[in-house]
């Protein structure tokens, strides 16, 4: 007897197989039950017949609370309107075991949540079948990020959580006191411990926790978040850029090959995802700013036109990606953003001080920015001017100056966010939803 998986019950057909897992649903039919379970890795019809089984385990059956744990032998048969993940497949009950009768009234019953009620309860909501597809897309593209870098020469390097400055800026930091040290701070990134870290391995990437302070209540934020870092030495911005849309589209590749059932189970426009390939389009701050500036001339709802208003300078809004990538069905890269509105240590323009070489890679359909890359400044002097003119104390980036000393050389490098990507490639409307347990300004339970 083969104790199977449910993602794996398509090669099983016509054999009796067993399947360990929770009640999800129950619809009772008289001598007929229709019984949902899943099992971590997908969800099956199961049926049983009042013949089939003794009485007291169809009497049981049919009092069955919402997740119970239970095994459940029978045999596999193919009917594509059976419902499930990846549905199409059923289960002929023979045999029942119960582990655990669950306890009545479960609080995630199968009906509509509130949003508050549910993230009070993101233990139990993770079970539920939209959140658990999401979930196992989050696995694959984790699963799809480390592929392409590990087979495209890049190491993967640990950089510390607790950092002695800032990498961004000073107001986003989450500070905790640090024996005799003073304080420290919780990372927002590893990007500048990658620096040091390629001038020993040419290219690398982090992969771990980030953390953010921004009171900020959008749909697109978290105060902690993963990310993941590639770095790579003898790089400039057109090489990094050729990098991000091979690793992009190796990404959405993955997900539409492994996860084709979650997908359409939340009702994902496949069509979208399968137009993501190489080359993607390139315009520059100076071209993206010129295009919102048109689509706000032409604008004629009044509210709407107050959110495309825009002055070059300024760092693009929600709403400015949202119309500018609603120009072009794959991701688009905008480059060359103005100096005062990115990081400390990005390379300038030649000839333009005012601009940076930067580069954001924002995804279609309104998500927004899911990569921020950019060559790294590669002068010691010019980088230790931009140190203190951005305020930032010298002696906790001596190590960093360092690296512009003994053996400089051009290199560049880019931060993913994991949960917008997921929500992207979802069609999440949250991105609360792309990370098991969600932190916000207003949430840390459970």
């Amino acid at each position: 007897m083969s104790i199977i998986r449910v993602e794996e019950i398509s090669k099983f057909i016509g054999e009796e197989v067993t399947i360990q897992g929770w009640a999800y649903n129950r619809t009772d039919k008289g001598k007929l039950v229709f019984l949902l379970v899943r099992d971590g890795s997908g969800f099956v019809q199961c049926v049983a017949f009042k013949g089939d089984l003794d009485e007291a385990t169809f009497d049981q059956l049919t009092r069955l609370p919402q997740e119970s744990s239970l095994s459940i032998t029978g045999l596999v048969r193919e009917d594509k309107r059976a419902p499930g993940i990846p549905g199409g497949y059923e289960v002929g009950v023979r045999e029942i075991k119960f582990v655990q009768l669950a306890a009545e009234n479960y609080p995630m019953a199968l009906k509509e949540q509130g949003m508050d009620f549910a993230l009070d309860n993101r233990h139990l909501w993770i079970r539920m079948q939209s959140q658990w597809a999401v979930l196992r897309v989050r696995a694959t593209v984790i699963s799809a990020i480390r592929e392409w870098l590990d087979t495209h020469g890049f190491v993967g390097m640990d950089t510390p959580i607790l950092t002695p400055a800032a990498c961004e800026s000073t107001s986003t930091l989450f500070e905790t006191e640090y024996f005799d040290e003073g304080v420290a701070f919780l990372s927002q990134s590893g990007q500048l411990y990658n620096e040091a870290n390629i001038m020993a391995f040419g290219r690398v990437y982090a992969f771990g926790p980030t953390f953010r302070a921004e009171k900020s209540k959008t749909r697109r934020h978290l105060t902690e978040f993963w990310m993941v870092e590639p770095e790579a030495a003898f790089c400039d911005l057109d090489q990094l850029m050729e990098i991000e849309e091979q690793y992009v589209t190796h990404i959405v590749q993955r997900v539409l090959r492994d996860r084709m059932p979650e997908l359409k189970f939340l009702g994902r426009d496949i069509t979208r995802l399968e137009k993501i390939a190489p080359p993607f389009p390139r315009i520059s701050y100076d071209d993206a700013a010129n295009k919102i500036q048109e689509l706000y001339g032409a604008e004629t709802d009044p509210e709407k036109k107050a959110l495309l208003k825009f002055d070059w300078g300024i760092d693009f809004g929600a709403p400015h990606e949202t119309a500018l990538t609603a120009l072009y069905e794959k991701p688009v890269f905008v480059y060359g953003y103005p100096t005062a509105v990115k990081a400390f240590y990005m390379e300038p323009w030649p000839g333009r001080p005012e601009v940076c070489k930067s580069v954001d890679l924002l995804a279609p359909e309104g998500y927004g920015e899911i990569i921020g890359g950019s060559e790294r400044m590669s002068d010691y002097n010019l980088l230790l001017q931009r140190i203190h003119e951005h305020g930032l104390p010298e002696e906790s980036f001596q190590w960093y100056l360092d690296l512009r000393k003994f053996g400089s050389v051009p290199h560049s490098g880019f931060g993913m966010g994991v949960e917008r990507t997921v929500s992207w490639l979802c069609g999440a409307e949250h991105i609360r939803e792309a990370i098991p347990y969600p932190r916000t300004i207003k949430r840390v339970y459970p």
